[in-house]
């Protein structure tokens, strides 16, 4: 394997100032926020700034952050506010880090 197939890869949401919330993937979480607060990149922040990292998943590549992605784009609000919740304390306070090998099917 290679050094680029190597790299984690994440899959994020956002908090907006109106409530909303933005899922996206990036192999750097922390700069991909600074650009959404920057008004950079995505233009569902256009009508309602970006305020806060609310989750961060760690995936073994981009492949599966795509997946784990589309998968949270599926799911309700509801649902999306539920997985924020639901960061376990094992996981990493700097930015809510959940391991994804660590969730019990």
């Amino acid at each position: 394997m290679s050094a680029a197939t190597d790299k984690a890869w994440f899959v994020y949401l956002v908090r907006a100032a109106n409530g909303a919330l933005y899922c996206g993937i990036s192999d750097d979480p922390q700069r991909r926020f600074a650009q959404h607060q920057a008004g950079k990149g995505a233009r569902f922040f256009h009508t309602s700034p970006a305020l806060a990292l609310a989750y961060v998943e760690a995936c073994a590549g981009k492949g599966d952050a795509l997946r784990r992605e589309r998968a949270i784009k599926r799911l309700s609000k509801a649902a999306k506010e539920s997985l924020i919740l639901a960061i376990d304390g094992d996981a990493s306070a700097q930015y809510g880090v959940r391991d994804p090998l660590s969730r019990v099917s």
